[in-house]
């Protein structure tokens, strides 16, 4: 739970559709974007269902929602991209990128979706088992392998050619 700033406590809040849709609609979501790598240097992809980014391969990772720590988010979105908790403390940190889509989530047409993903990096020296909510299938990809692909999302390749914002 988020420290208390004077105002007590608070919880992570959860918006409904039509609130989510008004947010993206008028402001950037900040997202964390994990590269998960194991032993020997392959990094796990999901293949998207959901817009932004649907039919692409993509790093697992998720929005951060309001009152939620970095740390709790973090937690919260290994867990539910990847079947396993993480803590943000044990991942590197890639750096700050923007992902500017002109789809928006649920197939609606609109201003398009502006997210600020902060990139870390994980390892994962045991099997997951990461859910099927968001990714319809998983796959290990070298670097090379994944920067080659047609269907691995251009934003996902920033990662490993381009730079973070300065």
């Amino acid at each position: 739970m988020p420290e208390d700033r004077g105002n007590g406590p608070q919880r992570p809040a959860r918006l409904d559709d039509r609130q989510f849709l008004a947010v993206v609609e008028h402001a950037p979501l900040v997202s964390l974007d994990i590269v998960v790598r194991d032993p020997s240097g392959r990094v796990l992809l999901g293949f998207r269902e959901n817009e932004p980014a649907r039919h692409w391969w993509f790093v697992p990772g998720g929005r951060i929602a309001k009152n939620e720590s970095l740390d709790d988010a973090f937690q919260r979105i290994t867990r539910d991209e990847l079947g396993r908790t993480f803590d943000r403390a044990a991942a590197a940190f890639l750096g700050v990128y923007e992902h500017f889509y002109t789809a928006q989530p649920g197939g609606l047409t609109g201003s398009g979706t502006h997210y600020v993903a902060l990139g870390y990096e994980v390892t994962a020296s045991e099997r997951l088992s990461p859910p099927r909510e968001q990714h319809s299938r998983y796959d290990w990809f070298t670097v090379a392998d994944l920067l080659a692909a047609k269907d691995v999302h251009p934003y996902t390749k920033t990662f490993f050619n381009g730079q973070p914002l300065p």
